[in-house]
């Protein structure tokens, strides 16, 4: 069988040979080459043809993103970026410019500590080879198909399927690979501050969640941060669960909900859980919930979005014409309960149709 060929960026010796050994213990994974910036990162790329390059964003001569920009748009390569907690905002950034995915290690210098990165680098490596990006130039975002109620039906991306008259207090969204830059467009989307509270579980590791959440909140008209225990879930605010943990939900006085943050269990597969999110939602607030599931790896959220609909709420996954990784949301459409099945750019247009909000 053929091996997957790998090229690794990475302006720090002992950073290129620590990666490079941990990818080759996969017995599938051949690392053919190494760059220690940019230009020599774009002579590799030419010569040896890899099938994935892995990417340290701080290099000297040419940086990071010159080359990350390079890759996907020329080459259209998929691109690893492995990146210290302190570039937590160059991290998004290289998401917003085509990354698939990255690694969160330990510090920027050499240090035996970037072992620790070996169970979630070979995760990752795992995933991002298993994907066909979508090419969003070419795809024809005017009709979707997609599974409702259990037949394959081509619908509409113009209309809405079905009307409700009551309104919608809470937006559950669920998200993995890809799903920064589509959470970026919907929260950009928002033109005004609507009367309904966001909860966002993004699979992102701890201590990313903060610099994503207040990413997002620079372009939004919601206030937008990483949740805290007790934090309250309000009208306006958009609260984005913490890397590492579950956020569930509970009452907190009258009429108000408030955050809870616990620790996940062994059997959540994916964290933070948009399952456990989304049950959660739904025990709370029954139909005035409404689901989206995003681009993403795995089935993370299709046990979800079933509770969500089995208590009256309304379910949205976003079309294959548009996500990066169509995994969850074609789990989510396998389940027969989704709703509307659109591409990104209708998802904020049908939360407020739906919603009942002008």
């Amino acid at each position: 069988m053929r091996k997957i060929r790998i090229v690794v960026v990475d302006d720090s010796a002992f950073s290129r040979r620590t990666i490079s050994s941990m990818l080759e213990s996969l017995d599938f994974v051949e690392v053919v080459g190494y760059a220690i910036n940019g230009e020599d990162g774009i002579q590799k790329v030419i010569a040896l043809k890899p099938d994935l390059v892995t990417l340290d964003l701080e290099m000297p001569k040419m940086d990071g993103f010159t080359l990350l920009r390079i890759l996907t748009t020329r080459f259209s390569l998929p691109v690893l970026v492995i990146s210290a907690l302190s570039g937590a905002d160059k991290v998004f950034k290289a998401l917003e410019l085509g990354a698939l995915d990255f690694v969160a290690k330990p510090s920027s210098s050499a240090s035996i500590d970037l072992l620790s990165i070996k169970e979630d680098l070979q995760k990752k490596v795992r995933q991002v080879l298993s994907l066909t990006p979508v090419d969003h130039v070419k795809s024809d975002s005017r009709r979707v198909v997609c599974a409702n109620s259990g037949d394959r039906s081509e619908l509409s991306a113009g209309k809405s399927v079905i009307g409700r008259q009551h309104a919608v207090d809470l937006v559950a969204i669920g998200s993995s690979t890809g799903g920064p830059p589509a959470l970026q467009q919907i929260f950009s989307a928002f033109k005004q501050q609507y009367p309904f509270a966001i909860v966002v579980a993004q699979h992102m590791p701890p201590g990313f969640t903060k610099a994503f959440a207040d990413r997002l909140n620079r372009t939004s008209r919601f206030d937008i941060k990483e949740a805290e225990d007790g934090d309250l879930v309000l009208p306006g605010r958009a609260l984005i669960a913490p890397g590492g943990k579950n956020m569930v939900f509970e009452a907190s006085g009258e009429a108000q909900v408030a955050a809870r943050i616990v620790n996940p269990s062994q059997m959540d597969r994916y964290v933070p859980s948009v399952d456990v999110m989304f049950q959660a939602c739904a025990e709370m607030y029954r139909k005035r919930v409404t689901a989206v599931i995003l681009t993403g790896m795995g089935n993370d959220g299709s046990s979800g979005v079933r509770c969500i609909k089995e208590l009256g709420g309304y379910v949205i996954a976003e079309s294959e014409a548009t996500a990066i990784v169509y995994g969850m949301p074609r789990e989510a459409v396998a389940t027969g309960v989704v709703d509307r099945c659109i591409p990104l750019d209708q998802i904020a247009a049908e939360i407020i149709m739906q919603g009942g909000f002008s």
